[in-house]
């Protein structure tokens, strides 16, 4: 199987589960926060819809500088309902997925790098931070699912059943 093959199915098994969650975000809860040192709600939803993002660039892109010294960082409105976040993700995942079809496994050998402030932070093929990535996004949905529980939401089943959702 080719690289782009499998992350195109990786991916597409991941939006479906982050669909999942997104589907469960509460109106009004966007600046909650389960503790103090905690990021808030609405930003780590928002991590979840645009991560495949991400992929995007790492194919697109030779390098992303995540703390440019001149401090000129793209923000972008917040998304505040299941709705719009659902619409981030369809718009993400359909970038990431054209990305891949158009891209060569040849080309995910090469080089990436990761910079803040100029300075390489990480670097490797393009296929191990796509890889990274989709490990990334696994690991702040899990993070949402928790804040899901705490604010009293539903919990959906992503990779097995949860109290709240028995398919599977």
């Amino acid at each position: 199987m080719k690289l782009t093959e499998f992350f195109l199915n990786e991916m597409e098994r991941e939006v479906e589960r982050s669909r999942r969650a997104l589907e469960q975000v509460p109106d009004g809860k966007y600046d909650w926060k389960p503790h103090e040192k905690s990021m808030i709600f609405g930003y780590l939803a928002d991590m979840v819809a645009t991560i495949p993002t991400w992929i995007t660039m790492e194919i697109k892109q030779d390098e992303l500088d995540v703390a440019p010294a001149d401090g000129s960082r793209t923000k972008q409105a917040p998304k505040e309902t299941s709705e719009t976040l659902l619409q981030a993700l369809d718009e993400a995942a359909a970038g990431a997925r054209a990305a891949l079809e158009q891209t060569s496994d040849e080309h995910l050998m090469t080089s990436w790098k990761l910079l803040a402030r100029g300075n390489v932070v990480m670097e490797a093929p393009r296929h191990v931070m796509i890889q990274d990535t989709i490990n990334h996004w696994a690991h702040h949905r899990g993070q949402m699912t928790v804040y899901l529980r705490l604010m009293g939401a539903k919990v959906p089943a992503l990779y097995g059943p949860s109290a709240d959702d028995s398919r599977f």
